[in-house]
């Protein structure tokens, strides 16, 4: 009879918060306290986590970063935490932008933060920093590549499969029980350890009432985007970032591949070149969930860019 390994439990605890934004947006934060007596005097660093993804997924990078500053992670409206009572019909990146300013003032006033986003998260802060280069001091990119070029003659056929997708209401999968989550978690995450996938697994979903696993977010968020993605003017902001860009990816991020060719490699290359100031890291052994498959080495690579 093999011996079970002993549950997971966050090394660095956070107190979770339940905030109103923007006239009353729900919007949940972990925050992870600086150590009692600590000297080092930086700002807070926020985490932005991608599509389908919660803050919690970052306790793990987080369990091996200093203590000695303030980290913040939040749940994007109609993700986790931040799901709202009333019916949404779609999200758009603009509303994250909002979203984003309103919580930067929220926990940092006055001075700039250090900012890090994974994948959605990493395209809102390019944006987001490039618009309000005062409020961000460093920036961390963590495989948010954006989006392949649109071409505007698509427009009438999205939109008219938005309009249809209104009429019909939309679902999320669910799960038999835990264990499956945690096996649908290392199938996005090969590296994702069997105890934290199982304590993630209870952040990620939840139990209903039918006996299965429901992911916790909105399920209007698989409905089509009717607004095509302008590359052209994401690039615009990205060209106007002051703060210093960290750039990470997995050394098995399969971009190209995740785009069925859409989005050539070398298209970003030339988006990531107008950022004035970019230094790059790859970290071994880890795929698009960088966080996930090598919490330790995104944690280092946080620590040394953050650190100078």
């Amino acid at each position: 009879m093999s011996k079970q390994s002993p549950p997971y439990v966050p090394h660095r605890a956070c107190t979770v918060e339940q905030i109103a934004i923007r006239g009353g947006v729900p919007y949940r934060i972990r925050r992870w306290a600086p150590e009692n007596g600590s000297s080092l005097n930086a700002p807070p660093l926020l985490l932005a986590h991608g599509w389908m993804d919660i803050g919690a997924s970052f306790q793990r990078c987080v369990d091996h970063l200093s203590a000695g500053r303030e980290i913040i992670a939040l749940d994007w409206r109609g993700f986790g935490g931040s799901r709202g009572s009333q019916p949404v019909d779609s999200y758009w990146f603009y509303d994250y932008y909002g979203d984003l300013d309103a919580i930067v003032d929220y926990i940092s006033p006055t001075y700039p933060i250090d900012l890090l986003g994974h994948s959605m998260g990493g395209n809102i802060t390019m944006t987001y920093a490039g618009t309000c280069p005062t409020r961000i001091r460093r920036l961390i990119n963590v495989e948010g590549f954006g989006l392949a070029k649109s071409d505007p003659s698509k427009a009438p056929a999205r939109l008219a499969q938005w309009l249809s997708e209104l009429k019909s209401p939309t679902s999320l999968r669910s799960f038999a029980s835990e264990q499956d989550v945690v096996n649908h978690l290392k199938l996005r995450s090969p590296q994702l350890e069997q105890e934290f996938g199982s304590w993630l697994a209870r952040q990620w979903t939840e139990p209903g009432q039918d006996g299965r696993w429901h992911i916790v977010a909105d399920a209007a968020h698989k409905r089509v985007n009717p607004i095509l993605y302008r590359s052209d003017e994401a690039v615009a902001t990205w060209a106007e970032i002051q703060a210093l860009v960290l750039w990470v990816e997995g050394e098995q991020t399969g971009q190209e591949r995740r785009s069925s060719g859409a989005y050539p490699r070398s298209e970003f290359e030339d988006r990531l070149s107008k950022v004035r100031s970019v230094e790059r890291t790859v970290i071994n052994q880890a795929g698009h969930m960088v966080h996930l498959d090598q919490p330790e080495a995104l944690a280092m690579a946080i620590e040394s860019f953050l650190s100078r």
